[in-house]
């Protein structure tokens, strides 16, 4: 089944993601900080109500932070709900070459897990990132964002969903601890 496209689920039960990564994370790596805990927790429980809504395939672009927390997300729900499935939607062959290994080892290790894998862009180009997130809308009908407000490639993503019409569940970043 790698390999394949989500189209073979149909884009009215599949599920994207969009978020922000470490450096733009008020915890950055610290996952074990309270807000980072509190949006994974927030995370698992949008999943959880997409699966429960007929949400069937969900599409991570498989960046650190955000996207990566998805990833296992959808891996620990697979457990309850064996159907669904999960499609990485990789930019470009190197998108881990150069993050810390032990980032590298999660990401090779989430990809070995996830059903389907689709290389967007042959090679690294300025507007790969942004290729990949178009294509995840393009096949889904809902986006999982995980959004401070701020400019960039999260706030591109939620936009093009909406233009797209896609419904839009935001899971706002909290900047300081409670």
């Amino acid at each position: 089944m790698r390999g394949e496209r989500s189209r073979v689920r149909g884009r009215q039960s599949a599920c994207c993601f969009t978020g922000h990564r470490p450096g733009k994370l008020p915890w950055g790596y610290a996952e074990e900080d309270p807000r980072c805990v509190d949006l994974k927790r927030r995370l698992f429980d949008a999943v959880e109500a997409a699966c429960s809504e007929g949400y069937c395939h969900f599409l991570c672009g498989m960046a650190q932070g955000c996207d990566l927390y998805a990833c296992e997300c959808v891996l620990e729900l697979k457990k309850r709900y064996p159907e669904i499935t999960l499609e990485a939607a990789i930019p470009c062959p190197s998108q881990a070459n150069a993050w810390p290994e032990t980032e590298r080892t999660r990401y090779q290790r989430l990809l070995e897990q996830c059903d389907y894998e689709t290389m967007v862009s042959a090679a690294y180009s300025p507007s790969c990132m942004q290729r990949r997130d178009r294509y995840m809308v393009d096949h889904a009908a809902l986006l999982i964002a995980m959004f401070d407000g701020t400019s960039g490639g999260t706030r591109y993503t939620i936009e093009y969903a909406m233009r797209c019409g896609l419904d839009v569940m935001d899971l706002p970043i909290v900047e300081e601890a409670e």
